[in-house]
């Protein structure tokens, strides 16, 4: 009886954790598409036609391409998930891209919707937490890689002086930024886990536990040197394939530009988004930066908004359907869960 209670008592906390993330997730998708509908839905709409259908099908095409990259990125960050789970891996990657693009969550909540939902799926909960906090690592890693790069190409670009050149202190200091924060996440590892693992204790008798099995998946899955490298090489293609999205879009719309200054405009804006990552979606701070920095690299403004809404297209296109069916299956495991 008393082990038919607990089943209970954790059921009904499933089921209230469930129609809750329904419930809000529902209200921010309707009030995420009224921000961006009163900020320019037309200008998105126009943009997208710009494109044209087959040429918008393209870009949209090859940005799911893209999350496959990430996706397995994710996967090999989680040593003992056979090879053919990188489609459920690739689903969640879209699932937290398009709760961050989409939703008043900003990143912090898309990746606990993500990882939620691999839960969910089967993949051991600390596999999960352990996982994820190495992709992550991964990805800040091979983020600076990229911005690094970036950076010594704007500056072969702009030696000529100019206005652009204003843009060196900032690109330096944003940098800097990111290798730190690169550096104080992967040395938090080794004391956070524990420390939060005593500080749940006090709140939630047990959870402590929790807190070790996912200290020692996370030591296990960096034993695993192989697959973190692998797993830093996917995510650095997924930053240099997302780039240059950016070139294929210009060449839609028929605007001469070498992939070289498309790679440097989006090493900039790479930057700015990680830098205002508390801004759901990065609105605003995408469309201003591509005004400020593409003119500076010859790019028209009127080509440098249209890329920005583009991308505004293509986040919609993707990340709309992506919430709907995932949150059909939330309402469904809700209605089952009340039978």
């Amino acid at each position: 009886m008393r082990r038919q209670a607990e089943t209970g008592g954790s059921g009904d906390l499933s089921r209230f954790a469930r129609t809750g993330i329904l419930l809000a997730t529902i209200t921010g998708l309707a009030l995420a598409i009224w921000a961006i509908g009163a900020t320019g839905l037309g200008a998105i709409v126009t943009v997208a036609r710009r494109l044209g259908i087959a040429g918008f099908v393209l870009y949209c095409g090859y940005s799911l391409g893209v999350f496959v990259v990430l996706g397995a990125a994710w996967w090999a960050a989680a040593p003992g998930e056979r090879a053919g789970r990188i489609g459920l891996f690739t689903w969640a990657r879209l699932i937290r891209e398009a709760a961050s693009d989409l939703l008043p969550f900003s990143q912090i909540g898309g990746i606990v919707v993500a990882t939620r939902m691999l839960g969910d799926a089967g993949v051991p909960r600390p596999r999960v937490y352990a996982s994820m906090i190495a992709d992550m690592t991964t990805e800040m890693a091979s983020q600076v890689v990229f911005s690094l790069f970036g950076v010594a190409l704007v500056v072969s670009l702009l030696l000529d002086g100019g206005a652009a050149v204003s843009l060196r202190i900032p690109l330096a200091i944003g940098t800097a930024i990111m290798v730190a924060l690169m550096i104080a996440f992967a040395a938090a590892q080794r004391w956070v886990l524990p420390l939060a693992g005593r500080i749940a204790q006090r709140v939630v008798p047990g959870s402590d536990a929790v807190t070790r099995e996912v200290t020692v998946a996370l030591n296990a899955t960096y034993d695993r040197h192989a697959r973190i490298v692998l797993a830093f090489v996917l995510n650095l293609l997924g930053w240099v394939g997302s780039a240059a999205g950016a070139w294929v879009v210009l060449r839609l719309m028929q605007v001469p530009v070498s992939i070289w200054i498309a790679l440097s405009i989006e090493s900039v804006i790479f930057l700015l988004r990680s830098a205002a990552f508390a801004v759901p979606g990065g609105i605003g701070v995408q469309e201003a930066g591509y005004a400020l920095v593409a003119p500076l690299f010859g790019l028209p403004p009127e080509s440098a908004l249209a890329l920005a809404l583009a991308k505004r297209a293509r986040d919609l296109a993707i990340g709309i359907p992506t919430l709907l069916l995932w949150q059909a299956t939330e309402t469904r495991a809700v209605a089952l869960g009340a039978r």
